[in-house]
């Protein structure tokens, strides 16, 4: 799931404790959760974009409510980006945008430090994503 946090419209820290704890009790704390910042764009320029503080500030309130995988997007933050073991608190997943730095997952999706399995669906190692382009086949295509 992905929140839009939108300066003035929905980036209280009690609109986003109220967003958290529906989250936790309707989809569970496994569920990732994403905050995502705004940019002016279209027919919304005159709203200022988020800061990366609101984001933070939404992560952290997210955490403090049991949510265990919540991330932030559409700033540069490489700690909210990072996903943690919740039986060891190891860095298992460690991101950059789109580059994954660190990955310490097996691929069933068991914690190399700990054996803990995390919630998820993995199809092997780590592929070799990044922030390059990736060119995109028609389905007709794709074998």
């Amino acid at each position: 799931m992905t929140t839009l946090l939108i300066p003035g419209h929905n980036d209280s820290p009690e609109e986003i404790a109220r967003e958290c704890d529906w989250y936790a009790e309707h989809l569970g704390p496994d569920v990732p959760l994403h905050f995502s910042a705004f940019h002016p764009d279209f027919k919304m320029r005159d709203v200022p974009r988020t800061p990366p503080e609101t984001l933070r500030t939404a992560r952290r309130i997210a955490r403090e409510r049991g949510l265990r995988y919540v991330y932030t997007g559409n700033i540069h933050d490489p700690d909210g980006q990072t996903t943690t073991c919740p039986g060891c608190g190891a860095v298992v997943v460690e991101r950059d945008w789109y580059v994954i730095r660190r990955y310490e997952l097996t691929d069933t999706g068991t914690c190399v430090h700990c054996g803990q399995q995390l919630p998820g669906v993995y199809a092997g190692p780590v592929g070799t994503w990044g922030p390059r382009r990736l060119p995109v086949q028609p389905v007709s295509q794709m074998s």
